[in-house]
């Protein structure tokens, strides 16, 4: 059975920084592609970052670029979300998810991800 589970949310200053991890169980997890996304209230759920493992890449979304970066933990089975320069429109909650149907193909659509964790708060004080 999958399971995927985010921590690390909470409150931060304007310019300040967050690490939200992603803990993915029941998976091989140097497999598949792997996720963020957030959703802001009354927001539609917005990409966030990808890793990819058939290369090592990752893929950012636009308001985060040079800010976020994702970084794995193998041995842990963890997926981390390092948040700098962070600004009040960060607010929102953090999703984390697993694409288990494809290694290669690159989607940065939530509609293509198939097990998703719970999300955590992520709330931005200006």
């Amino acid at each position: 059975q999958v399971q995927v589970v985010e921590s690390g949310g909470g409150l931060a200053q304007a310019g300040g920084s967050l690490r939200l991890s992603c803990t993915i169980s029941g998976v091989t997890f140097d497999q598949h592609p792997m996720a963020w996304f957030r959703q802001a209230p009354g927001k539609e759920r917005e990409f966030v970052a990808a890793f990819w493992w058939t290369d090592g890449t990752a893929e950012y979304g636009d308001s985060v670029k040079g800010r976020f970066t994702v970084s794995t933990d193998n041995v842990r089975n963890t997926f981390f979300l390092q948040m700098n320069k962070l600004k009040p429109e960060d607010t929102a909650v953090y999703f984390c998810a697993y694409n288990s149907r494809t290694s290669v193909h690159r989607y940065y659509s939530e509609h293509r991800y198939d097990y998703w964790g719970r999300g955590t708060q992520v709330t931005v004080s200006s």
